[in-house]
C-alpha cells in the first residue's frame, strides 16, 4: 500500500518508546567472601532454600511416577496402542525408559561437591562474580508466590553452573535445568550433572509422539506443582557470536500451556543477563564459525581443557531481571476460552493468537536480557580496534574508547569502568586479560597474527579471521544498543533523502533483511524507528523537523562510527547475493552454500576486493540464507535426501540493488500517529 502523503511520522508525536533512563542496580561480588573463608565449610553449610508455598521437595522417583500416571501420557499411550497395534504395556515401558533417560536425580551430596569444586575454579578463573542483590530479593519473593521459570542468556557452557552456584549462595531453590543430550556422552560428568538438577532432552524428536508427550508432561508437572524453578535457554544453544539468537519457542510453548489451561494462576518468567569480560570458549567459537567442526563433549576433552586454569578471564556480571507475570502479559492478548472446550489432557493445536503471543514473549525476554547486559572496557576496546585495523596508536585508542564510553552511557548502556582509575591503566589491564586476541607493539595495538614472508594466503587469512571474529564477539555486545539509530543513518545515506517517508521505507527494508541478525519483535517497526530517531536527536547527530531529517555538522563522528560498526553486515549480505547470482550451481544444500560462499569470500579477501573478515562467519551466512528465503529470493525445497535450495537470480539481484541503493525499496503504509 502506498504511504499517505499527509501522514505525520512518529518522531513528532508522543513517543511509544520510553526514553527515560533506568536506575542502575548495585552489584555484590560473591567471590569476595570465598577468598577469605573455607570453601569446604561453605559447601557443607546448612542450606535452607525458600520454597513455593511451603511445599516439600518432590523426590525424582515420585516425579517420574506422576508423569507416567498423568492423564495426558496415558491418553497418548492408549492412542498409540490403537494406531500401531502394540500393547499399552509395551508402550508404557518405552515411556518409562524415556523418563529414565531424561529425568533429573538431584542429590545434595553432588551439589555440595560442585559448590566446593566451583568455588576453587571460579576464584582461579575470575576476579569477580557480581550479582545484583535487588534482583535476588525479587526472586526470593517470586519463588514463594508462583511457579518460576529462569531464562538466562547463553554465551558459555558455564552459564548453568554459574546460575546454580549463585542460587545456592543466596539460599534459593536449585533449578531443574533443560540440557542437551550431548552431555550424556560424558562419562561420570553426565550423571553428576543429572544429580545437580539437569534433565536431558534430545535435540530433535523426529515426530515421536510418545517422546513429546513424556517430555512436555515432565516439564509441566515440575511447573504445575512448583517443585523447583525451571531453567532453560530461550535461544536453544550457545551463541557463538555473542549476539542473541532467534528464540526457539518449543519449551516456552510448554511452559505457557498450564497457564492457558487454567492449571496454574500465574507463572513468573525471570530474564537473566550473564555478561562475561572474557568468554572461556572465545577461540573455539571463532574456529567453529570458520568451519572447524565442534569438538564432541567428552570427559577427556574436559580434562584437557584444564589448561585454561592458568588463564585469567576477568569479571562476570549476573543480572536477575524483574519477574514477568505471564498473566499480565496475556491480559487482552490471548483467548483462553478455547482451552476449556475439551478435556485438559487431550492435546490441542494452538491458534495463531497463541503462536504470536509466545513469539512476543520470547522476544520480550531476549530484549530484557540485552537491556541489562554490562559492558566491560574490553567491549569498547574491541569495537574501536575493529574499526582501526590493522593497528591503532595506543594513545588514540584510549581517546576513542573514552569517547565511546560516553556515547554508550548516553544511549543508556551500563559500562563497568573502575572508579578513580586512570584510563590508560584500565585499558592496559583489559589488554593484558585479552592478550590472546590483541597485543601492544611499539605503542600500537594490533591483532597478534604474524605476517609471513610468503605473503597473504588462505592460511594467513584464516588465522587473521580467527582474531577478527574473537574481537567481533565482544563488539557484538553493543549491537542491540546501536542497531536502531545505525539503520536510520544507513537509510538516510542510502536514500540520499531527508524525507522521513523515504527514510522510514528503507529502514523497514533493512530491519526485515537483518531480522535474523538482531532482535526485532514483530510489529514494532514504528517503535524501532522512533527509538533510533530519538537517540540520534539526543546526541545531536541529526536534526528532525515536521517531515524531514537532516544530518548535522556536529554529528559526523557519531554517523561515521555507527555506519562503520554495521558495515560488515551490509557488505556480507551483498557478497552472498553476488555469489548466488554469479557462481552458485543449483540445487544446493546449506552445507554446499557455506562451502562455496566461503571460498568465494576467501578469493575476495585475497585480491583485496573485500576487507571485512567477518563475512567468512557461518553464522552470518546462515542468517543471510534465512533472510533470502523469507524474501522469496531463495526457494527452500524438501527432497527425499534432505532440504535443498534454488535461486531466483532476478529476486537476489533486486535485493542486492536495493542494498546497494541502486533501486528504491517498496513503500510501507504507516498510520497517522
Amino acid at each position: 500500500m502506498a504511504t499517505s502523503s499527509k501522514m505525520l511520522y512518529m518522531c513528532n508525536s508522543t513517543p511509544q518508546w520510553d526514553p527515560t533512563p533506568k536506575k542502575r542496580e548495585d552489584f555484590e561480588d560473591i567471590l569476595d567472601e570465598r577468598r577469605h573463608s573455607s570453601d569446604l565449610r561453605y559447601a557443607m553449610r546448612c542450606y535452607t532454600p525458600v520454597v513455593y508455598r511451603g511445599l516439600t521437595t518432590c523426590i525424582p522417583s515420585a516425579l517420574k511416577s506422576a508423569v507416567l500416571k498423568s492423564e495426558h501420557v496415558q491418553y497418548v499411550i492408549h492412542k498409540l496402542s490403537k494406531e500401531t497395534g502394540e500393547s499399552s504395556e509395551i508402550i508404557q515401558e518405552e515411556a518409562a525408559e524415556i523418563l529414565d533417560e531424561m529425568g533429573h536425580n538431584l542429590h545434595m551430596s553432588v551439589i555440595r561437591f560442585f559448590v566446593f569444586t566451583l568455588s576453587k575454579i571460579f576464584k582461579k578463573l575470575f576476579s569477580k562474580v557480581c550479582v545484583n542483590e535487588e534482583g535476588i530479593q525479587r526472586l526470593h519473593q517470586a519463588v514463594q508466590d508462583y511457579p518460576v521459570v529462569l531464562l538466562p542468556s547463553h554465551r558459555s557452557y558455564i552459564d548453568f553452573l554459574m546460575l546454580s552456584y549463585i542460587l545456592y549462595a543466596y539460599d534459593l531453590p536449585l533449578p531443574v535445568i533443560a540440557a542437551g543430550m550431548d552431555f550424556m556422552g560424558m562419562k561420570m560428568v553426565g550423571e553428576m550433572l543429572r544429580m545437580a538438577g539437569a534433565f536431558f532432552i534430545r535435540r530433535t524428536f523426529g515426530g515421536n509422539k510418545l517422546y513429546w508427550a513424556v517430555f512436555s508432561e515432565y516439564v509441566k508437572t515440575v511447573l504445575r506443582n512448583g517443585y523447583a524453578p525451571l531453567e532453560f535457554f530461550v535461544e536453544g544453544t550457545r551463541s557463538r557470536t555473542c549476539k542473541s539468537l532467534t528464540p526457539k519457542l518449543g519449551l516456552l510453548n510448554i511452559v505457557i500451556e498450564p497457564f492457558l489451561k487454567g492449571e496454574v494462576f500465574d507463572v513468573f518468567l525471570v530474564p537473566i543477563s550473564i555478561s562475561y569480560e572474557r568468554i572461556l570458549e572465545e577461540s573455539l567459537y571463532a574456529h567453529e564459525l570458520l568451519g572447524v567442526p565442534k569438538p564432541k563433549e567428552s570427559t577427556s576433552g574436559l580434562l584437557k581443557a584444564r589448561m585454561i586454569l592458568s588463564e585469567h578471564f576477568g569479571s562476570i556480571h549476573v543480572f536477575f531481571g524483574q519477574p514477568i507475570s505471564l498473566r499480565t502479559l496475556a491480559a487482552g492478548r490471548v483467548n483462553r476460552i478455547q482451552y476449556n472446550l475439551v478435556p485438559r489432557h487431550i492435546p490441542q493445536k494452538s491458534g495463531d493468537d497463541v503462536h504470536h503471543f509466545v513469539n512476543e514473549v520470547a522476544h520480550k525476554v531476549l530484549l530484557f536480557q540485552l537491556e541489562n547486559m554490562v559492558f566491560s572496557p574490553w567491549t569498547l576496546i574491541a569495537t574501536v580496534l575493529l574499526q582501526s585495523l590493522p593497528s591503532i596508536e595506543l594513545s588514540v585508542l584510549t581517546e576513542k574508547v573514552l569517547w565511546l564510553k560516553r556515547l554508550v552511557q548516553s544511549f543508556g548502556g551500563f559500562v563497568d569502568w573502575p572508579d578513580n582509575c586512570p584510563a590508560d591503566k584500565v585499558i592496559a589491564s583489559s589488554l593484558a586479560i585479552h592478550h590472546t586476541t590483541a597485543k601492544t607493539c611499539n605503542g600500537y595495538v594490533t591483532l597478534p597474527v604474524q605476517h609471513k614472508d610468503c605473503g597473504i594466503n588462505e592460511e594467513y587469512i584464516f588465522r587473521y579471521a580467527v582474531h577478527v571474529l574473537m574481537c567481533a564477539s565482544y563488539r557484538n555486545h553493543l549491537l542491540n544498543l546501536f542497531v536502531r539509530p545505525a539503520l536510520v543513518l544507513f537509510a538516510m545515506e542510502s536514500t540520499k533523502s531527508h524525507k522521513k517517508e523515504e527514510i522510514y521505507n528503507y529502514f523497514v527494508f533493512l530491519r526485515d533483511l537483518f531480522s535474523d541478525e538482531f532482535i526485532f519483535p514483530a510489529g514494532t517497526a514504528i517503535k524501532d524507528f522512533e527509538e533510533g530517531c530519538f537517540l540520534l536527536g539526543k546526541c545531536e547527530a541529526v536534526e528532525m523537523l515536521q517531515q524531514d531529517i537532516f544530518f548535522t555538522d556536529n554529528g559526523s563522528s557519531i554517523t561515521l562510527f555507527l555506519t562503520a560498526m554495521f558495515q560488515p553486515f551490509l557488505e556480507g549480505y551483498l557478497t552472498y547475493c553476488n555469489y548466488l547470482t554469479l557462481e552458485a550451481s543449483e540445487p544446493f544444500t546449506e552445507k554446499q552454500f557455506i562451502t562455496g560462499v566461503r571460498q568465494f569470500t576467501f578469493q575476495l579477501l585475497l585480491t583485496g576486493y573485500l576487507k571485512f573478515y567477518e563475512v567468512l562467519s557461518s553464522d552470518m551466512q546462515k542468517n543471510a540464507m534465512a533472510a533470502l528465503v523469507r524474501q522469496g529470493s531463495l526457494h527452500k525445497l524438501k527432497m527425499s535426501n534432505g532440504i535443498t535450495y534454488q535461486v531466483d537470480r532476478e529476486a537476489v539481484s533486486r535485493t542486492a540493488d536495493m542494498l546497494g541503493s541502486k533501486v528504491p525499496v517498496r513503500k510501507h503504509f504507516v498510520p497517522r500517529l
